[in-house]
């Protein structure tokens, strides 16, 4: 997991955020929601800031309906109070079941196709083209070639099961970025001023959260989407892993129920809140914790040694901000393709599941938006379940989701300005 502690920073760093605070607020709030989910559970899972919903926090809300950041973490916080009241109150269960499962995969997929295309773009290896929207970078270049590298340095270490895969090859990257040229005398990667500091302060990102959106209707009709989407992923994340890691940690029961899922499921939603609270996008559990399951842990001491490592990692924040873009940008492909293995579970071979997940897994790249691609695919579902005489079988749920994408996609809120 300790990748995140540099991509998490480079990713954000995009919406106008303090790169430095956005190292010590990463790994603040992971370790503080990991001890939290130590404490309450006892289970062997690990929290950091999610990658995917980051990347929507950042690309989409952001820049791309120019929300300032402090409003977008004001709209991660409304989503944890959200969560929160869901999980206790037991609705939680009502929204999962909304989503086809073919859907909720599509989604896992579509977000890897994201973030994938964002590492692509990020390490030069694909760029904006006029006539054909994008085309290949110059391959040529040392920077790009050192990423191209690093792909393939990643990918060779995960194909091997190489411990820390991810993490080896962003250090050997960085290392080797030293003496790669970028142009006008720099490196890819600059020397750093030291090895070990005190941490930066996160004051720049501290409690800066804010609520403008609630002022006005039409900020308001622009975010009930947003916190839609931020709610539905952080949902299906957390809910995926929790039951994937307890799996082969041995928690589930004899009907494949997770015992203290309700315990679980507070520490996630409360994580969500102290991540809005310290700076960052919504802070999930990890599938990475299935790595320290499969070398043994099997208690939340796992996960608080964890939590204690990341903190460690804070007086090695010098090294942590020289990493470069031709390093992180591999790290977002490899994730990308691990999301993407998801897309197997789709029943392809039935149109009526295929065309909404196919719809799903092609509009969030292409738009840029993981909320575009949930409310077309969510309507495209819909449709589809009304056209064959299935409607009753679709959730009740399911149609006022789609409805609020719909609305929103077609102007049509009312006093919408």
């Amino acid at each position: 997991m300790a990748y995140i502690l540099a991509v998490n920073p480079a990713i954000l760093a995009n919406a106008g955020m303090d790169k430095a605070a956005l190292v010590t607020v990463t790994a603040l709030s992971a370790a503080t929601a990991t001890t939290l989910m130590a404490l309450l559970t006892n289970f062997p899972i690990a929290l950091a800031p999610g990658m995917g919903i980051n990347a929507f926090f950042a690309f989409t809300i952001c820049l791309g309906f120019k929300i300032p950041w402090p409003e977008a973490l004001g709209m991660v916080f409304v989503n944890g109070l959200v969560f929160l009241s869901l999980s206790i109150s037991g609705v939680r269960e009502k929204l999962v079941a909304a989503i086809p499962y073919s859907l909720k995969i599509a989604i896992t997929c579509g977000i890897g196709l994201f973030i994938a295309f964002i590492g692509l773009k990020n390490g030069g290896i694909i760029v904006a083209d006029p006539a054909t929207f994008v085309t290949h970078g110059d391959f040529s270049s040392p920077p790009v070639a050192l990423c191209l590298a690093g792909i393939a340095l990643t990918a060779i270490l995960v194909a091997k099961r190489v411990p820390g895969a991810i993490v080896l090859s962003i250090a050997a990257v960085t290392a080797v970025g030293l003496f790669v040229p970028a142009g006008a005398g720099a490196r890819v990667t600059p020397w750093p001023d030291s090895i070990f500091s005190l941490p930066h302060s996160p004051a720049a990102l501290f409690l800066k959260l804010n609520f403008n959106f609630l002022r006005s209707w039409s900020a308001l009709h622009q975010a009930i989407p947003i916190i839609l989407t931020l709610l539905l992923v952080d949902m299906f994340d957390n809910i995926g892993t929790l039951i994937g890691v307890t799996k082969r940690a041995g928690y589930l029961d004899a009907d494949g129920n997770l015992p203290g899922l309700g315990r679980a499921l507070l520490a996630d939603s409360t994580a969500t809140l102290i991540s809005a609270l310290l700076g960052t996008s919504t802070v999930v559990s990890y599938i990475e914790s299935a790595a320290g399951v499969e070398a043994g842990g099997r208690t939340g001491l796992t996960t608080l040694t964890t939590a204690a490592l990341m903190l460690v990692a804070l007086f090695f924040t010098p090294l942590i901000l020289i990493v470069p873009a031709a390093a992180t940008a591999p790290a977002l492909v490899i994730v990308g393709v691990f999301m993407m293995q998801a897309v197997r579970e789709i029943e392809m071979e039935d149109f009526e599941s295929a065309l909404p997940a196919v719809l799903t897994i092609a509009a969030i790249p292409l738009t840029f938006s993981i909320a575009a691609g949930i409310g077309i695919g969510l309507i495209g579902a819909a449709l589809m379940a009304l056209a064959c005489g299935r409607g009753r079988r679709f959730p009740l749920f399911g149609y006022l989701i789609a409805a609020v994408f719909f609305l929103e996609f077609f102007h049509l809120f009312p006093f919408s300005g």
